[in-house]
């Protein structure tokens, strides 16, 4: 008999395996260990309307703070837990206390990639992550005016957005030869590039940067020709890293995620993990995929909770992600590494517009920039693996789901 979940994390994944357990009429004790002094929240808005200050602190929170009263939860927040022992079925923690499970989830999400170049110590130089995070950035825009963001991805682009719209002057320096280069055609690129653009926000592509430059505080960013571009502070958003080294060290298999099964079980039956520190089978994609998305979180939460409560489930969706800068919202529907052919659905003129990515064929990723209709039809089509005439998926006037008959 399962007595007690304990779930490493607090963030939206290990939320939402709270709420799925307690949905499940788990009937045993679930603890929740956490580093961060908050309950779960979310963090999308923290780049968006967190940081703009349309959103409060409270408003984040997955679910609200009577959500845990129940007397079978126990929340332990700003404990790092430091060691796992899968023999005793234990974990220890930063203050020494030991922790038994019958069941582990690990939630332990991601940290963000740090710089170590001359000056990243200085005070002004921030990274995006947490709560605590965009309240140090967000005392900045009080009474700064000049602005760089290192890294032009989701993250960097969002930032770059609410900070140009509160008036002040936008830097972004990025290594790639365009934005979001990752994850986006070039066409959808250029869209954003002249949008970021019209807005007054300075883009600074195939550009590296040496150094911080400022005494105690920085003043300026350095890039790779020797040029210092004016910088009251900073915000880098140059990816995350998956916080996997808890796992590894006690023995589980880690690939660039601790790897879990299509029940987010990982290979210690009694242990299974969720969200952005995994690394999970797709079968829509016929291949391993470590996702960082809230979607997946949500979803291996779900998945992992179900099988623990003896409910079987399995998890194998199609991707998506969001992003929004100034009023467009581009939606991602599957993976498009690997696209052979892109067409362009509508008019990017009109600022509403979906890019298709086809391979052999075959829909494999939509990029939907002011148009849910377009994302939400074609994750159908994604999933179905369909090869569908090329014209009609040009044709904005035919909708994508007409196609699946």
């Amino acid at each position: 008999m399962i007595e007690r979940v304990v779930i490493a994390g607090a963030g939206h994944a290990a939320g939402q395996t709270i709420a799925t357990l307690k949905k499940q009429k788990f009937a045993g004790e679930i603890v929740l260990i956490g580093d961060e002094p908050y309950l779960p929240y979310q963090r999308p808005p923290l780049s968006k309307k967190f940081l703009s200050g349309d959103l409060s602190a409270e408003r984040l929170h997955v679910k609200p703070e009577s959500f845990y009263s129940d007397p079978k939860i126990e929340v332990r927040l700003e404990t790092p837990i430091v060691a796992i022992d899968r023999d005793s079925k234990t974990l220890r923690t930063v203050h020494g206390d030991s922790v038994s499970y019958d069941k582990l989830v690990l939630a332990l999400g991601s940290r963000v990639r740090r710089l170590s170049i001359d000056g990243a110590d200085l005070d002004g130089v921030h990274y995006l992550r947490t709560i605590a995070d965009v309240n140090s950035i967000r005392a900045e825009l009080k009474n700064r005016k000049h602005a760089v963001i290192i890294g032009a991805g989701y993250i960097g682009l969002e930032v770059a957005a609410v900070i140009r719209q509160l008036g002040l002057d936008v830097t972004v320096v990025e290594m790639a030869d365009r934005v979001m280069s990752r994850v986006v055609s070039a066409e959808i690129s250029d869209f954003y590039q002249i949008e970021h653009t019209s807005h007054g926000v300075k883009l600074r592509l195939s550009t590296g940067i040496t150094a911080f430059r400022g005494s105690g505080r920085i003043n300026a960013v350095e890039i790779a020709d020797g040029e210092q571009v004016p910088a009251d502070f900073a915000v880098v958003g140059v990816g995350i890293v998956p916080n996997t080294e808890l796992a590894a060290d006690a023995g589980l298999v880690v690939d660039d995620g601790i790897v879990v099964d299509d029940q987010c079980q990982t290979n210690d039956s009694n242990i299974y993990a969720v969200g952005d520190c995994t690394a999970h089978p797709n079968a829509i994609y016929n291949r391993q995929l470590r996702l960082e998305s809230v979607h997946n979180a949500l979803e291996q939460a779900k998945t992992a909770a179900s099988n623990i409560c003896g409910n079987e489930a399995h998890y194998s969706q199609v991707p998506w992600f969001w992003s929004d800068q100034y009023d467009l919202k581009l939606q991602i529907a599957g993976l498009s590494t690997g696209y052979d052919d892109v067409i362009i659905r509508g008019n990017p003129a009109d600022r509403s517009f979906a890019c298709l990515y086809l391979k052999d064929g075959c829909l494999i990723a939509t990029d939907a920039v002011n148009s849910p209709r377009d994302f939400l039809q074609s994750k159908v089509l994604i999933a179905g693996q369909l090869r569908i005439d090329r014209d009609k998926l040009a044709d904005a006037n035919v909708q994508l789901k007409d196609l699946l008959k």
